[in-house]
């Protein structure tokens, strides 16, 4: 019994330790576009989900956060802003990178191909609309949808 309590406790703290990295490489990946923010504010909040009701209410209602995760998803959706403003940043960032700081062509050519599949990754997701937007909000308020 005693076994049990104390790998359930393991858990629910490893979870939320997970959960807090996921947050903190997120929060990284908004500034070094080759790090997916997305995925790491899903996994956060998936870690959260299983471990901690307060850190998962935290996240999914935080001012920054909530909605892009409460948006990706009920819709699998994100504003087009988000994707141009990731997408200016990813090329500025490897541009500058492969321009000043590699100077191997492998380096430079793998930095390339990264870019691409993140791009295609981006375009392929669909953009948030305002439609959606009503019907969720509709749905949020009891209306019908």
């Amino acid at each position: 019994m005693r076994t049990k309590i104390a790998t359930a406790t393991l858990r629910k703290w490893l979870l939320m330790s997970a959960g807090v990295l996921a947050i903190g490489l997120a929060v990284v990946g908004i500034f070094i576009p080759i790090l997916p923010t997305t995925p790491f504010l899903l996994l956060a909040a998936g870690c959260f989900m299983r471990s901690s009701e307060q850190l998962y209410a935290w996240l999914i209602h935080h001012k920054w956060f909530g909605d892009y995760i409460r948006h990706y998803r009920e819709y699998r959706a994100i504003p087009l802003q988000a994707k141009a403003i990731a997408l200016g940043l990813l090329w500025a960032v490897i541009g500058a990178t492969i321009i000043f700081a590699v100077t191997l062509w492998w380096v430079r050519a793998l930095l390339v191909i990264v870019a691409v599949g993140v791009t295609l990754h981006l375009i392929h997701i669909k953009n948030l609309t305002p439609e959606m937007l009503h019907s969720s909000q509709k749905c949020f308020e009891g209306g019908e949808i």
